[in-house]
């Protein structure tokens, strides 16, 4: 399997756009909120001759849906994720004022739901669905077994965790389901997480302060 990340800047978010030899893709969490940046992410899938399969939010976070109405416009992909977060999708219009800025495009509903222990095939490539709440109620993981990495959102980040004081947010709730969902997984699963650089399981259990 192949990874191409972008990092979209309205809020420094990962998108990871996944594919093997077989050309069929998903693309993971489009926080392409400029349109140069929409047009980076559709040049990129196009020039590769790409076949987007799905698009997998890990969770439902304005920043990390900030790209889903022009994916559906673009390429007719809806997206997939946990019914426990589909609340944000009609809180993003109030959330973005908070921070002092407009959406371009009103937030589209979801196009499935997704539940924990879910497989999402393309090409010859399988992801497993990995529900650790506490960052948000519905917060997924994306674990590939066969290509040993896995697509956090904001669940666990190089030395931190996603915060969880928004709405649906509980602490104990995220460090419990990290330590019983994801740290018993091999030490050398790679972690691309919603923001930041990659890591290890292995690198967080051993040096992440909040497993101390």
């Amino acid at each position: 399997m192949k990874i191409k990340r972008f990092e979209f800047n309205m809020f420094p978010v990962n998108c990871y756009v996944l594919w093997d030899d077989t050309k069929e893709a998903v693309v993971i969490d489009p926080g392409c909120f400029y349109e140069e940046e929409k047009q980076a992410l559709k040049k990129f899938i196009l020039t590769n001759e790409l076949n987007v399969k799905h698009l997998l939010n890990t969770h439902l976070h304005l920043d990390h849906i900030f790209g889903n109405p022009f994916m559906l416009k673009e390429f007719g992909l809806s997206a997939e994720a946990n019914k426990a977060d589909e609340y944000w999708i009609d809180e993003a219009p109030k959330q973005s004022r908070m921070f002092g800025f407009q959406l371009q495009e009103e937030p589209v509903p979801l196009g499935k739901y997704l539940h924990d222990g879910d497989m999402i095939t393309f090409g010859h490539s399988t992801l497993e669905a990995i529900h650790v709440p506490g960052h948000s109620p519905g917060s997924l993981v994306y674990y590939c077994k066969e290509d040993n990495c896995m697509f956090s959102g904001d669940v666990l980040f190089q030395g931190s965790i996603g915060r969880a004081d928004l709405t649906g947010g509980n602490f104990d709730e995220l460090i419990e389901h990290i330590c019983s969902r994801l740290f018993v997984l091999p030490n050398d699963t790679v972690v691309y997480p919603g923001h930041g650089a990659p890591t290890t399981i292995g690198m967080e259990k051993a040096e992440n302060p909040f497993f101390r």
